[in-house]
């Protein structure tokens, strides 16, 4: 199902081409329910905390056709939206725009893409540099995971984030100042 605004009115438009009026904004372009639960994850100071969120937990929140995965993501996402404590990186809005025009079930146009990035650009983004590949390259070596994950990790840490949301790494594993926390369990 794709949403968007039509005719200053909350539109969505299922696989089938049928329309149906949907009664919660979400962000700027994007349009969906907002389904209610407690994702959030605390350190030690909530007012200060950081959340950064990988690239997959991202393609969830967008991808209706991946069910309880979709809602339990959407949700989180919001919840970042509403704290203004969400973090991205250059990386993921890279991975995102691929995934989401490629990958999702319902491939999402370039000038959709282009809004939902824009939208994003409102979080606090990490954004990667030579510096930040050499640091990666030092998390990789020490933790034996891959090198995109380690480049998650390091812009996760630079940003100051203690909890990075992610399917893809550890549950609890913890990576320097970085928990891993899976919100999709």
């Amino acid at each position: 199902m794709a949403c968007w605004p039509r005719n200053s009115r909350n539109w969505c438009e299922n696989a089938r081409g049928t329309n149906a009026r949907k009664s919660v904004r979400w962000r700027g372009s994007v349009w969906a329910w907002i389904w209610v639960g407690s994702l959030l994850v605390h350190g030690t100071n909530f007012m200060s905390d950081k959340f950064f969120v990988d690239t997959n937990i991202l393609v969830y929140a967008h991808d209706f056709a991946t069910g309880a995965k979709h809602e339990r993501a959407r949700t989180l996402i919001e919840k970042l939206w509403s704290s203004g404590d969400g973090v991205l990186s250059t990386q993921v809005l890279q991975e995102l725009c691929v995934n989401l025009r490629r990958k999702a079930a319902r491939p999402l146009s370039v000038e959709e893409t282009r809004r939902l990035i824009e939208d994003y650009s409102s979080w606090d983004i990490v954004v990667n540099t030579a510096e930040s590949v050499l640091q990666a390259l030092t998390i990789e070596s020490r933790y034996q995971i891959s090198f995109w994950d380690a480049l998650i990790l390091q812009a996760a840490g630079s940003s100051g984030a203690t909890v990075l949301y992610s399917e893809d790494l550890g549950e609890g594993q913890t990576y320097g100042s970085v928990r891993v926390v899976n919100p999709l369990h």
